[in-house]
């Protein structure tokens, strides 16, 4: 089973995705909780380049996304499926179509091949969006990365395009308002992973 953690920045997803992951393991589930970019020793260096690296250009940034994908895929994530663990990721496929292309203006048909063919196809049963005002998101960032340092319009054309890409996969995504206390979407998203995973 693996599920996916979307939303804009500050939004909560990597402090709900570790209590939730915990409340997993006290139930006996075998849990993996990866994030993108930076799982192992390769993706950490990725995410250095990205998030605290110099300017790219979109074609440079979306290419180095999509190698990152591409090895934790391969030595994380189906690896740990095959294995029948609950995998939890704290973004996936749909933050490179958000950012990338919904927000860098790169072409999406390009875009969501490369996905594909980075991930051998593999998609989140569930995705969970953590639906924030990027004003409210950004307040709650302490130490600021590349990405964190955009203009607003850039912050809140992420969110619109991770609610239009909610709306055209319903049956994907669930939608959490992120702006209620820590403790009750921590309450939700335990709920629906429970759900969705028969824990």
């Amino acid at each position: 089973m693996f599920v996916s953690f979307e939303g804009p920045e500050g939004a909560g997803k990597s402090t709900v995705l570790a209590e939730v992951a915990t409340r997993l393991r006290a139930t006996g589930r075998k849990v993996v909780t990866t994030r993108e970019p930076g799982s192992g020793e390769f993706g950490m260096k990725i995410r250095e380049l990205l998030l605290h690296g110099a300017d790219m250009t979109p074609p440079a940034e979306l290419f180095l996304f999509l190698a990152d994908r591409a090895q934790h895929v391969a030595t994380v994530i189906q690896p740990a499926l095959n294995e029948g663990k609950l995998v939890l990721c704290d973004r996936y496929v749909d933050s490179t179509f958000v950012y990338q292309s919904v927000t860098r203006g790169l072409d999406p048909d390009f875009v969501s091949r490369a996905n594909r063919f980075a991930t051998d196809g593999l998609m989140p049963k569930t995705t969970i969006l953590f639906d924030l005002d990027p004003e409210i998101g950004l307040a709650r960032v302490t130490k600021k990365d590349r990405l964190d340092g955009q203009p607003l319009s850039f912050h809140k054309c992420v969110r619109q395009g991770f609610i239009d890409l909610a709306k055209c996969e319903p049956d994907r995504w669930v939608v959490i308002d992120a702006s209620q206390s820590l403790g009750t979407v921590i309450d939700q998203v335990w709920d629906i992973v429970s759900r969705v995973s028969g824990a």
